[in-house]
């Protein structure tokens, strides 16, 4: 994928602030918080997660089928499948 090849310093910047919110999870579970705190932490990490998989999504789509540049239908096609595996994945 080209277009994570890219974008692979933002992408990774965003992966290191998940990391670091999964750490803050765990940290809270250690310190034994209140289910609230934890509550706010996981929806921060699901968050943050969430926004980058519009992100690559995103780009999935602008490169592999929205592309005018793309001259061949199977090359379009091929995107297609690869995104509606994910989302089928992705929603489950």
């Amino acid at each position: 994928m080209g277009h994570t090849i890219r974008g692979k310093s933002r992408l990774l910047g965003r992966v290191r602030r998940i990391r670091g919110q999964v750490e803050a999870l765990e940290r809270t579970l250690e310190a034994e918080k209140g289910c609230a705190v934890v509550l706010h932490q996981i929806a921060a990490v699901r968050g943050a997660m969430n926004g980058l998989m519009t992100e690559v999504l995103e780009e999935h789509v602008r490169t592999h089928i929205a592309d005018p540049t793309i001259s061949s239908d199977t090359e379009r096609t091929q995107g297609a499948n690869e995104l509606i595996d994910v989302l089928r994945t992705y929603l489950k």
